[in-house]
């Protein structure tokens, strides 16, 4: 039975997408079974795990709103072990089209269902808001992870996530918890970065894993060649700060 992992943080560009496909990558090098839920329309996770969204193949759109079984929408990838639900730019009208769905809430979850058998982690990619979409990866997780940029504001918008993750635990899914927070773009050269990292770990605690996540040259060019940083750059600083966290994922989930 998988864990069902939620990478999430409303604010963009902080390394959520960064995160799942590195993590996701690392698990399945482990001998994991894993499946990446492309969630956010932008279709990032999609093309970062070199799957080309214009391949006319099923996307999750199709699975949340017109029913179609998940399997027949699992892409594999490269790396060994490694499957992906991709998303296009279709998928930004479905948080419109969801609102007069009944159990819209709960679509995701539902989907997964079929499926949750055949791995051993889902992680699903949320989208840079705390709509409905973001709403069904809490529904459907075990568990958040939130990756926080360690520059200015990175605190901005923390306290509603946590708020709206409370809510959803209260009112749709009792088990959910926030098990794990990554500080990301890691720059040791500026104080700041130590400041806001100081800063993190004061607001949350012992869930902030504590090796940040570098900002390089090369982590950011891995997707444009449709590589995790295991495949692109393997010796890399962030490949190992990424293998810890995966291994740390293991660890947290079975604790």
């Amino acid at each position: 039975m998988a864990r069902v992992l939620a990478i999430a943080n409303q604010k963009g560009g902080v390394g959520k997408t960064t995160t799942v496909i590195n993590v996701a990558a690392f698990l399945a090098d482990q001998g994991q079974r894993v499946l990446a839920v492309d969630l956010d329309p932008q279709g990032n996770t999609t093309t970062g795990l070199g799957v080309d969204k214009a391949s006319g193949e099923a996307t999750l759109y199709e699975v949340l709103m017109d029913g179609l079984p998940i399997g027949q929408a699992v892409v594999a990838t490269e790396v060994v072990g490694l499957h992906v639900v991709p998303a296009t730019i279709e998928l930004a009208g479905a948080t419109v089209e969801l609102a007069a769905r009944e159990g819209r809430e709960r679509r995701l979850r539902e989907a997964l269902a079929p499926v949750i058998a055949r791995y051993d982690y889902i992680l699903i990619d949320c989208p840079p808001s705390l709509g409905l979409l973001t709403v069904n990866a809490l529904v459907a997780a075990d568990a958040v992870w939130i990756p926080v940029q360690c520059e200015f504001f990175a605190l901005e918008g923390l306290g509603q996530l946590l708020q709206t993750i409370e809510l959803v635990r209260r009112r749709l899914n009792p088990q959910l918890q926030v098990e794990g927070a990554i500080l990301t773009m890691y720059d040791a050269r500026t104080n700041l970065a130590a400041q806001v990292a100081a800063e993190v770990r004061r607001f949350l605690g012992e869930r902030v894993f504590p090796v940040p996540v570098p900002r390089t040259v090369r982590l950011s060019e891995a997707p444009s060649h449709g590589l995790p940083i295991s495949r692109y750059d393997p010796r890399s600083r962030a490949a190992e700060v990424y293998r810890l966290i995966a291994q740390e994922v293991v660890r947290r989930g079975t604790a």
